[in-house]
């Protein structure tokens, strides 16, 4: 069997998930404080005041990981991807603090996702393309939950590399690709001012508008309409079972991107010719 097939098997590629499913985890937790951080200080400069940074410049390299509650040093055999989890019984090895079991389940939904675009795509080196797809969706997905935020570091890329892979024959035709991004943007920009002109609120945020346009120029303008019946539908179940499980407290809401990004990937891995089937559309 050639190297390539190993290396670009569902096996490896799902072991490759696992520890870049680790490294998402850092992603969502330390890209925002990062993020705000930066925005105090540009504030502080713009403003023309003194400001005192008081909180520790931060990386998603350094300082190295510590738990969060006792200031703990994570050991490198105490960050083994879903295996020190266990080990650990989901607990810090010094203050017995209670790690939160999101952790191990980013790390196997992306291996998992990994896994499954090596069986999609085969042995070919697209199939690392679409690896990077699902791993920036991960990561959007699970800053959103915890921030409202859906940040331009990942969300232009991400578009960008869509109409590009496009534009190199890798994906979908690039009309589609830059159609798609155009149908995505608009849908939710005109869905936004409608709901904000009709309610004198806003509904959501800009970020959204950018996840839909980079999920278009991935998957095509005919494929945005199924993504905001299923981002709409997932969210609707979701909220529902929040609010009647005391999880959604009044005046607060859930996030929108992470049900784009799960319809997004629905739709990524059951292909177009699929999803237009579902919709009785014609291909």
């Amino acid at each position: 069997m050639p190297v390539s097939e190993v290396l670009l098997s569902p096996f490896a590629l799902g072991l490759l998930g696992l520890c870049i499913g680790s490294f998402l985890n850092v992603v969502i937790h330390r890209l925002p404080l990062m993020l705000e951080r930066g925005w105090r200080m540009e504030s502080a400069d713009l403003l023309g005041v003194a400001h005192e940074e008081k909180t520790p410049a931060i990386t998603l390299s350094t300082p190295r990981s510590r738990c969060p509650s006792c200031g703990h040093q994570i050991t490198w055999h105490e960050n083994i991807p879903v295996a020190s989890w266990l080990w650990l019984r989901g607990r810090c090895s010094a203050c017995k603090t209670p790690i939160s079991a999101r952790y191990p389940l980013i790390e196997l939904a992306t291996a998992a996702l990994f896994a499954f675009a090596a069986w999609q795509h085969g042995a070919q080196p697209v199939a690392l393309l679409w690896c990077g797809f699902c791993a920036a969706l991960v990561a959007l997905a699970g800053i959103d939950w915890d921030t409202t935020l859906l940040p331009d570091n990942l969300t232009l890329p991400l578009l960008w590399v869509g109409i590009a892979s496009a534009a190199l024959g890798w994906t979908i035709p690039l009309i589609d690709a830059v159609w798609g991004a155009i149908a995505g943007y608009l849908s939710l920009w005109s869905i936004y001012w409608v709901f904000k002109l009709a309610t004198g609120k806003e509904g959501m945020g800009f970020g959204d508008f950018k996840l839909l346009a980079a999920l278009g120029a991935w998957l095509g303008w005919k494929m945005i309409l199924p993504i905001l019946l299923g981002a709409s539908v997932i969210g609707a179940i979701v909220g529902i079972v929040m609010k009647m499980s005391a999880q959604l407290r009044e005046g607060r809401y859930v996030p929108f991107g992470p049900f784009l990004v799960g319809a997004g990937l629905v739709v990524a891995f059951a292909g177009a010719d699929r999803v237009l089937g579902w919709m009785r559309w014609p291909h």
